[in-house]
């Protein structure tokens, strides 16, 4: 679960948001890989990216191949900055956010900068790593960030997904709760998306597991999700690189309401909200949870695989649901596709 997202989310009212872009980055080269102590490292550093407005907020995502041994860092700056650590990454561990970041210019929570005034550009760089003298590599194949601000409700108001569901596996974090799954909502949801796309590990990487389990892999997306620095497996970037590991396009984006979530249905494309409400808006209340959206009844409420729900699938109210959304995360989504 998301819990940095504190309790005062649910009771103060916050404006929803405004404005959000994705933008990706093209790495032609790594670099040159040199010498630090007993590893080698190679540094891409991106170009200036401008934004089409002051944005508050700047969540980068990626997905690389990482073989073991090998990691990277990825790091954002903004104007007058230094360059902030946003996660340091291997698919094989160790996995960690770095505490601490914060100054005149932002702060960084787990995977989310937050500038202390809005900024209208950004850039990011990443560093390769590899064991000294090793001939492997890591590889970057996307990079990007999604930058928003918070403003005025977008009025899109949707229909053409209304009265279609996708057929998504449903899975249940409470089936874990013998050993630590209570808090593996983000996981969870992810195995959903990795299952309905038929990807994810092979029975070799899922022989670790205790036998009589209810579901390997959602337990494998924890173990491979979990972040050592933020102590739980709730961090939005290594949820992406995770399914992307698997050969899927993922990434973080924010939208701003939920009729961008139906052109993804019709796409076929199950995504995956962070959202926090209360009892009286969805009948349970959580600090900070991650669903999968499956699709919308006919009279557009919102269909989903609710991975803390008794029997996965829920249907919750159209409004109290966008609202929980934008609110709790601006309208943070993984969009895992192929």
């Amino acid at each position: 679960m998301r819990t940095m997202l504190a309790v005062w989310l649910l009771m103060m009212p916050q404006p929803p948001v405004a404005r959000a872009v994705q933008q990706s980055e093209e790495i032609v080269s790594p670099g040159v890989f040199v010498r630090r102590g007993e590893r080698e490292e190679a540094v891409w550093t991106g170009p200036e990216r401008r934004l089409p407005f002051a944005a508050d907020e700047i969540v980068p995502s990626w997905t690389a191949d990482t073989p073991p041994g090998t990691r990277l860092r990825v790091e954002l700056k903004v104007p007058g900055s230094r360059w902030y650590v946003l996660g340091r990454w291997s698919y094989h561990g160790p996995r960690t956010t770095v505490a601490g970041q914060s100054d005149a210019h932002g702060r960084v929570r787990a995977d989310v900068f937050s500038a202390r005034r809005p900024v209208t550009s950004y850039r990011l760089r990443v560093t390769l790593s590899r064991p000294y003298g090793s001939a492997v590599q890591p590889v970057v194949r996307t990079l990007g960030a999604v930058a928003s601000a918070r403003g005025v409700a977008s009025a899109e108001r949707g229909g053409q997904a209304w009265g279609r569901e996708l057929a998504v596996p449903r899975k249940s974090q409470l089936a874990h709760a013998g050993h630590g799954g209570r808090g593996w909502c983000s996981p969870t949801a992810t195995a959903m998306v990795l299952h309905y796309w038929r990807k994810g590990p092979p029975p070799a990487e899922l022989a670790w597991v205790a036998a009589g389990d209810p579901d390997p892999r959602v337990d494998h997306a924890a173990r491979h999700t979990y972040d050592r620095g933020y102590r739980g497996t709730g961090n939005w970037a290594f949820n992406t690189a995770y399914a992307g590991r698997f050969g899927l396009d993922a990434r973080v984006e924010r939208f701003t309401s939920l009729a961008a979530l139906e052109r993804l249905i019709v796409q076929g494309v199950p995504p995956v909200v962070s959202l926090a409400f209360s009892r009286d808006e969805l009948g349970y209340g959580s600090e900070g949870h991650l669903m999968v959206v499956t699709g919308f009844t006919r009279n557009g409420k919102v269909i989903v695989n609710d991975p803390a729900a008794s029997g996965v699938r829920a249907v919750y109210p159209r409004a109290a649901f966008e609202r929980a959304w934008l609110r709790a995360s601006t309208g943070t989504t993984y969009v895992i596709r192929p």
